[in-house]
């Protein structure tokens, strides 16, 4: 790493607590720092050895397998491999140093990091991996006959016998993971893969950590900052978990609800659909528009409809597919993830509310498909659960789930269900929460400030509250605001990027209260 760049981390911040500036978030939160016991970090564990070569199948990337600890209480004993891969600086001459990557899921791949920004991409190396137990790392894997999964987690049940159904087949399979998935189950907690992670940083010798996670990976970015916070260099959070949600929750109560409700992603998500609907009122290019009709009530007769009888719409190919109510509410949660998708899902919507009406005429052309939700592939369902369930408290009653549902419901329908019924495992599953998962204090003082970034008009996976509240838990961090809806900001904004640009580059932090715009509206043609 060149010098420049080691010294705009080198200053520890000091933090002033001043009377009255506990929120009440932060006074609901873990203990403080010096009355917790020192948490587990790497523990004398071995420094991998990267042997880059160029990969296969990922033109302009180099790959290479490190070996970390299964469980680092016992750093000598049995060995995982890790995939890691890396997208070189442009220019090495001037290199800067590396950034790390996660693409959030949990359960996604990371081997494969994007250029975040060109300018980025310039003077940084790149780095991602598969998290352990995903992808190409040693793989977690519960199921040996082709078709076993757990299918349920791409929708959620909608009828009391669905429910019946979710919660058997969900029995079953995590009776299949306690039985197949060897020793690896007990060991994927987000705290396990930060430690892993700062045997990477110290395996391609950086001094500090440098990183930039969306989604879940703002959750392993949270982890490492509390694990290793005199390591912390310049970490980029982006479409924030809430830390205390996804593990304990704020109140002793709250261990006992699925960590997938409290976490309040279906209030996020309704929050993002009304965004889209007031974008769609105001936007002759609309398909969904219908002037002096309240769009929010149209979208939920619509799905009473759907509720009662399924349609049948029109693909591209010349078939037919049948939409269900689950199936409605899931294709808009997808294409809510990116303001950009906002024409194809009004063409959606309309064609299907047109298609439910009574006495509906024959099927019109095929509207234009909904793109899938941004931030990676879809994840491996056993792989996401096992990261959730030994990372979070949860019921040890799977038949409390569906009253979790429907309270959910209330706030943000079929979002609500979607949401609680994603955990439904963690009820069951084998001897609870990995015992080396990490738990806070979330307020150590890191030794240059985290930069949180979030999307105020909605996110429909981590919402807008989650970026504030932890920009207020983490030590020093500052918060950076994209005035739009969707999952994620980078890419999205020539401010967000810039503020990235000049915050990996120069430590600079934007102003307090920034605000940036995107760079499209969400139904402007891509550029």
């Amino acid at each position: 790493m060149q010098q420049g760049h080691l010294a705009r981390g080198t200053a520890v911040l000091v933090a002033v607590l001043a009377a009255g500036s506990l929120t009440p978030a932060a006074l609901a939160g873990p203990p403080a720092a010096d009355s917790a016991p020192a948490p587990l970090r790497t523990n004398g564990a071995a420094v991998p050895t990267l042997d880059w070569a160029p990969c296969e199948g990922g033109a302009g990337y180099e790959c290479a397998t490190a070996e970390v600890p299964l469980s680092y209480r016992d750093p000598a004993g049995q060995k995982i491999q890790l995939a890691v891969g890396k997208l070189p600086a442009v220019d090495q001459e001037h290199k800067l140093g590396t950034i790390f990557y996660n693409p959030g899921g949990p359960g996604n791949s990371g081997k494969f990091a994007p250029e975040l920004t060109p300018e980025l991409h310039q003077r940084f190396d790149i780095v991602g991996f598969d998290p352990r137990g995903i992808a190409e790392s040693d793989g977690l894997s519960c199921f040996t006959e082709p078709g076993d999964d757990f299918h349920w987690m791409s929708s959620f049940p909608a009828t009391p016998e669905q429910e019946r159904a979710a919660t058997e087949e969900t029995a079953r399979g995590v009776e299949q993971c306690a039985r197949n998935a060897g020793p690896l189950l007990k060991h994927t907690s987000t705290a396990n893969v930060a430690r892993d992670l700062d045997l990477l940083r110290e395996a391609v010798g950086e001094d500090r950590l440098d990183y930039y996670g969306i989604s879940y990976g703002s959750h392993l970015g949270t982890v490492y900052a509390n694990l290793f916070p005199e390591r912390v260099g310049a970490v980029a959070i982006d479409a924030v978990v809430d830390p205390i949600e996804w593990t304990t929750g704020y109140r002793p109560g709250e261990t006992t609800e699925p960590m997938t409700f409290r976490m309040g992603a279906h209030r996020g998500a309704q929050q993002a659909l009304r965004a889209f609907l007031d974008a769609c009122a105001a936007d002759e290019r609309c398909a969904f528009r219908e002037p002096g009709t309240d769009l929010l009530g149209k979208y939920n007769a619509l799905l009473d409809r759907l509720s009662a009888e399924p349609v049948m719409l029109p693909q591209p190919d010349g078939t037919s597919r049948e939409v269900t109510y689950p199936t409605a509410v899931m294709r808009t949660w997808r294409a809510l993830n990116s303001a950009s998708a906002s024409a194809p899902l009004a063409e959606f919507l309309q064609q299907l509310h047109e298609l439910s009406l009574p006495g509906a005429a024959a099927a019109p052309e095929p509207a234009a498909s909904v793109p899938a939700a941004s931030g990676g592939g879809a994840p491996g369902m056993e792989q996401m659960l096992s990261v959730m369930c030994n990372d979070g408290s949860n019921p040890g009653d799977p038949s409390v789930w569906p009253d979790y549902a429907r309270r959910a419901n209330e706030a943000g329908r079929g979002f609500g269900s979607y949401w609680t019924y994603l955990s439904l495992g963690c009820a069951t599953w084998p001897d609870g929460p990995d015992p080396d998962r990490y738990t806070g204090p979330w307020d150590r003082e890191t030794a240059a400030p985290v930069l949180v970034i979030g999307n105020r008009q909605g996110d429909p996976a981590t919402p807008y509250d989650d970026a504030r509240k932890t920009s207020e838990l983490l030590s020093g961090a500052r918060l950076l605001t994209l005035d739009s809806f969707g999952h994620g900001a980078r890419g999205a904004s020539a401010c967000i990027d810039g503020a990235l640009n000049a915050y990996f580059t120069d430590g600079a932090l934007p102003a307090e209260g920034t605000v940036c715009q995107p760079d499209t509206g969400p139904f402007d043609p891509a550029p």
